[in-house]
């Protein structure tokens, strides 16, 4: 307790730290004036009875930092800047150019690598707010009156996800952490207080063990999220020492940490983007006169009413991307070769090949894992929707994911630099 205390002290007494808060502040309160700002024709009655009914737009929510919550001008959120570095991530796969952009030349690479990402974020800003408005508008949320009302609100949408993408940049450049997870995170804690006040509104007292039990569940998701997001599996490295005339130089041992989840919520994010043309394919096919079309979107329709069939898909889909992500992330081959030239070995293994093979099971096991935990995650809301009947005290398993995350990550960032000025 006394070293936390201390760590605060040191935190506000260190002008740079200070400044770094105040600048933290500052965007966070540009970015809730924002949020608050809805686009033309929004019928907010019919808005928030579509959000509490819809799982997928709950949790789409989630990734526009609170903005869809509203149709405010951020609605789309951060959403397609990542969706596009996600893209740019999938086509390094592919292309041995951006591949070698990415991971070999450097600082200067990277930099170019991101504004590519933020390139692409425009036209996929674009897509998302026709496809978003497109469902609003047959359901009657959202009225908009002709062409010249349907471009403008594409062109507000898209330049709201631009500033909002500027925002986290600066947040990474001048304050703790990453921006765009920091932006997320603050549209999620800005939710709570809504929450509690729905929860305190609508509470029954013969519901109090029901609301004992979503505690002691709330308590137990956090430390596993925790434990999860913490885990990892270390890899034995020794160094063959080298002999030259007198002098022995290297030797010694280290670890490779390969994390149990080294995905993230980026899987979910890709299941989302998957999960959302079923929505849109309604919107489109409902009002055409066909029989083989409407058969079609009644299937849909089943589909997206059918929880159990929802969920089902939904955690496929997000073990799925977790392995595909994980994939690209990490590379066993790129890894053994890069032990092989700084003369270093797994004991007991060979260098080379066995390397790559044994770095490869590893971390399809453990991976298994954390797919596994990150699918029960994104289901979790529906499975608690599903048992209690009830929608009012559905835990937002993406949301504490992401929360917890961004938590983690600023008290190590804060703790490295209280650290830094101590020596």
């Amino acid at each position: 307790m006394n070293k936390f205390i201390q760590g605060l002290k040191t935190f506000f007494r260190d002008k740079n730290l200070r400044k770094r808060a105040l600048f933290i502040l500052g965007i966070m309160v540009v970015f809730r004036f924002l949020s608050t700002i809805p686009v033309p024709g929004v019928d907010q009655a019919r808005l928030a009875s579509f959000l509490a009914g819809n799982q997928f737009f709950g949790v789409l929510n989630i990734f526009s930092g609170g903005g869809l919550s509203t149709l405010s001008i951020i609605m789309l959120g951060v959403g397609p800047y990542i969706t596009g570095s996600i893209i740019m991530q999938l086509i390094t796969m592919m292309s041995p150019r951006m591949k070698s952009l990415y991971s070999e030349e450097g600082e200067r690479g990277r930099v170019k690598f991101a504004q590519y990402s933020r390139l692409l974020a425009v036209p996929l800003s674009v897509i998302q707010g026709f496809a978003l408005i497109s469902i609003l508008q047959t359901r009657g949320i959202i009225v908009i009156d002709g062409v010249f009302g349907y471009v403008l609100n594409l062109i507000v949408m898209t330049a709201g996800s631009m500033f909002l993408m500027w925002l986290g940049e600066l947040l990474t450049e001048k304050g703790i952490g990453n921006g765009i997870s920091f932006l997320i995170f603050a549209g999620i804690v800005a939710q709570i207080p809504n929450s509690i006040s729905q929860l305190l509104f609508t509470y029954d007292q013969s519901q109090i063990f029901t609301l004992i039990a979503y505690v002691i569940i709330g308590i137990i998701l956090v430390a596993s999220v925790v434990f999860i997001t913490e885990a990892e599996r270390p890899i034995e490295v020794s160094y063959a020492r080298q002999v030259r005339g007198q002098a022995i130089s290297g030797g010694g041992s280290t670890y490779i940490p390969l994390r149990l989840n080294q995905a993230g919520v980026i899987p979910i994010i890709f299941a989302l983007s998957i999960m959302m043309f079923p929505q849109l394919l309604v919107s489109v096919l409902q009002n055409v006169s066909v029989a083989w079309v409407g058969s079609i979107v009644d299937v849909i329709n089943w589909f997206l009413q059918s929880t159990w069939a929802y969920a089902t898909i939904y955690f496929i889909l997000v073990v799925g991307f977790t392995y595909f992500y994980t994939a690209i992330t990490f590379d066993p081959h790129q890894m053994a070769n890069n032990l092989q030239k700084g003369g270093a070995f797994i004991p007991g293994i060979r260098p080379g090949q066995s390397t790559e093979v044994y770095l490869s099971k590893v971390v399809t096991r453990i991976t298994l894992v954390g797919a596994l935990f990150l699918g029960i995650i994104a289901v979790f809301p529906l499975i608690m929707q599903m048992i209690t009947g009830t929608q009012a005290l559905a835990l937002g398993g993406t949301g504490l994911l992401i929360v917890v995350s961004v938590v983690l990550d600023i008290m190590k960032r804060v703790d490295a630099q209280l650290s830094m000025r101590e020596y």
